[in-house]
């Protein structure tokens, strides 16, 4: 999106010192700005005023800076008191030129998924933006509305939570017209407390909802199923249950772990094939039919849209190595419920041998132990077994290791065959497993 530095500076209540340059779109990372794009540094554990001339370097043509002084590099500079919230304000300013086809995502599981398929659901009919990979914060949601294209005609927008109250600081951002909420489940319990907490800082999406907006709600699960009484907006389901108003019947699961089945919509029926893969992600390819189809796509386009969405990476990747072993890399991030789903794609796998290499599942509060032990059950129950990185809690049933190369070593020589999954959460960074077997 385009703007003069003269209208960011007013978007931010900033004063712009330097030339009134037109600006293309923002970038909070010195190493990914663009030419024509507005620096926004941000101050955390490094100060991104450090990297103002990497920025000037790479092309940017002005800069924020609540640093006090003057530009120290040839940029035009807009003084704000806090860069953070300046962004915040210029993506406020920036959702203004959009249409109101703002559809938020939210839910403790599938968030990022769900809007990867929506987004391409949509893209079948509209000029679609939606957040890059999983841009899902204060930081990552204005981002995603500044650096939408000028013809935009309809926006995804993940949300994430850490607490209450956080939702609906991005949804006085974002203003959202559609609001979905996938899962809600117990994860991040260190932050939250109780899943009552999770469902009640989830459901300030749906209480954001306009009165014309909806709420698109996940039947199968009651935390979510309550949120119909918290909003004014209309309210359409979604699940495996035929009471949902948008359902799937005669799931079936590919050797690729891709699934098909009969989608059931107000709009209509029509058979479907699932690009991404995994079970799990049926509900989250009902949420996104359940949006689009509210906002006009077709059930044909609808279903030519899912077969044909990309998902962001390090989620079910399932490649074979030229020595004939599977990986199925999902080492994005790790909780209760997506280690369970899956453990059982990979126990859906025609493979001789089934190996599971786990790392931690974060944030789970004073459960966390319990809920490992169960993941460490249901692999033993499914035949696959068990190496734990740098996890005790995975218990006797896992063999135990440290770091990445005690993962491999424990795998040792693989055959011809054999099936590796690999997961856990962000901060084990196991994708690092996966692209050494890969190597």
């Amino acid at each position: 999106m385009h703007f003069t530095a003269s209208e960011v500076a007013k978007a931010v209540r900033g004063q712009l010192f330097g030339v009134d340059v037109l600006l293309s779109g923002a970038s909070i990372d010195s190493r990914t700005v663009r030419p024509g794009q507005l620096f926004v540094p941000i101050v955390a554990t490094r100060d991104g005023h450090e990297y103002v001339p990497a920025a000037a370097d790479a092309g940017a043509l002005a800069y924020l800076t609540s640093e006090g002084t003057l530009p120290r590099v040839d940029l035009s500079a807009i003084a704000v008191t806090d860069t953070a919230a300046a962004l915040a304000d210029l993506g406020s300013a920036a959702r203004d030129r959009l249409p109101d086809r703002v559809v938020g995502i939210t839910g403790s599981v599938g968030k990022t998924s769900t809007k990867d398929l929506l987004a391409g659901v949509l893209a079948t009919t509209y000029r679609t933006t939606a957040s890059e990979k999983s841009f899902n914060n204060e930081l990552g949601l204005p981002l995603t509305l500044v650096n939408a294209a000028e013809n935009t005609e309809a926006v995804v927008v993940e949300m994430g939570a850490r607490g209450v109250g956080h939702i609906d600081l991005l949804c006085e951002i974002a203003r959202p017209t559609v609001g979905i909420i996938t899962r809600v489940e117990g994860v991040h319990l260190e932050l939250f407390g109780n899943i009552e907490a999770v469902a009640s800082a989830k459901g300030e999406l749906v209480e954001a909802l306009p009165v014309d907006g909806l709420a698109v709600l996940n039947a199968d699960h009651k935390h979510v199923a309550a949120m119909a009484d918290r909003t004014d907006a209309a309210v359409l389901t979604f699940g495996l249950s035929p009471t949902a108003d948008v359902h799937a019947s005669d799931v079936i699961l590919d050797e690729q772990l891709r699934a098909s089945f009969r989608l059931h919509s107000p709009w209509g029926e029509v058979d479907v094939r699932l690009g991404a893969r995994g079970e799990h992600q049926v509900p989250n390819a009902l949420a996104a039919a359940t949006a689009a189809g509210w906002l006009g796509v077709s059930v044909e386009k609808i279903a030519d849209g899912l077969l044909n969405a990309s998902l962001s990476g390090l989620r079910m990747d399932l490649v074979t190595t030229t020595d004939g072993v599977t990986i199925l890399n999902d080492a994005y991030n790790a909780n209760p419920t997506s280690m369970s789903a899956a453990l059982q794609s990979l126990a859906a796998l025609d493979a001789g041998r089934r190996i599971a290499v786990l790392g931690t599942m974060a944030e789970l509060g004073h459960d966390s132990a319990e809920q490992h032990a169960a993941i460490a059950a249901q692999a033993h129950d499914l035949g696959i077994e068990l190496i734990a990185v740098d996890e005790p809690s995975y218990g006797p049933t896992a063999t135990h290791v440290v770091g990445v190369d005690g993962a491999l070593t424990a795998l040792g020589d693989l055959a011809k065959g054999d099936a590796v999954l690999v997961k856990g959460s962000r901060v084990a960074a196991l994708e690092r497993v996966a692209n050494a077997l890969l190597a």
